[in-house]
């Protein structure tokens, strides 16, 4: 295996889902981000407020310790909204990403569905204001998710082998 990876994407776009998918299929471990959030972030969301950076460092060095104990493989779910914040999540191992990406009306419905969750449909504006994509010299791949999951796992599979020339995780 040579590299971690990260399925990102704003809140309802399927991370969770398609990154436990994705670990299964590849055989490696898997963490949610969500999991990792102290118990201030979570209280902070579920209450309807956005988190500010000073709330996020701390959270995304949990997520970068994670991913670098997993070097040579393990998908990580992670919202990873900003270039700076996907630069700290390779701060202790290279990792490459896979962006889902939707429309607004896709994500919207998809967080209307979900039951037990802590972000509310009221952040949904606030989290697109705030993600930037995949830069072109950043390592991954955009996908859309409209589309089942399995088909999701394959495309992001294959756009990774095409781009890296090689299985993304060995």
């Amino acid at each position: 295996m040579t590299q971690p990876l990260v399925v990102m994407g704003i809140s309802g776009s399927g991370k969770s889902t398609v990154g436990a998918a994705l670990a299964a299929r590849l055989a490696v471990p898997f963490a949610d981000a969500d999991d990792l959030h102290p118990a201030t972030n979570v209280a902070k969301m579920a209450r309807g407020e956005a988190l500010d950076d000073d709330d996020r460092w701390p959270w995304l060095e949990e997520v970068a310790r994670w991913l670098g104990e997993h070097a040579t493989g393990g998908v990580m779910s992670c919202s990873a909204l900003r270039r700076s914040y996907r630069a700290v999540l390779r701060r202790h191992a290279p990792v490459g990403f896979v962006h889902l990406a939707g429309d607004r009306e896709v994500i919207e419905r998809r967080v209307h569905a979900r039951t037990g969750h802590f972000m509310p449909v009221s952040l949904l504006d606030s989290q697109l204001a705030t993600l930037e994509p995949l830069a072109a010299d950043e390592d991954g791949v955009v996908v859309d998710v409209d589309q089942t999951v399995e088909e999701i796992v394959e495309e992001a599979l294959a756009e990774l082998v095409r781009r890296n020339g090689d299985h993304p995780q060995g």
